[in-house]
């Protein structure tokens, strides 16, 4: 895709929030707390903690969900991701935000094709 003859992509943002509806949790989860997926970076505001044992259930699915998919794609539908655990009942609920352009250039490792990091571009 190209945006002003420069070839890129778009992601969503994500925001990931804890949520229990009276489910009983075994890991760490509180109702309510959530951090942010930015390009490729986790984001928490000041205070706000996740269980790794409980992230490992989500992070395979928050690239797909940070791309377009087809409406009637379950990745576009179903917005709750259980715990890990089986005997816990904490969920993870990936809501959609903002959308952002990345170009390819400032995001490949491809040494012909690399251009500044879109990390380091900002400073």
């Amino acid at each position: 895709m190209e945006r002003d003859g420069e070839r890129g992509f778009w992601l969503y943002d994500l925001r990931v929030d804890t949520v229990l509806d009276g489910r009983v949790p075994v890991c760490r989860h509180i109702e309510g707390e959530s951090f942010r997926v930015i390009g490729e970076n986790l984001v928490f505001d000041a205070g706000q903690q996740v269980s790794m044992y409980a992230l490992i259930g989500v992070l395979p699915h928050l690239p797909a969900r940070q791309r377009d998919t087809d409406p009637d794609d379950w990745m576009s539908t179903d917005a709750e991701i259980a715990c890990a655990d089986p005997h816990c009942g904490g969920r993870f609920r990936i809501v959609r935000e903002g959308r952002r352009w990345y170009s390819h250039a400032a995001t490949t490792g491809l040494p012909d094709q690399r251009a500044t990091p879109y990390w380091k571009d900002s400073e």
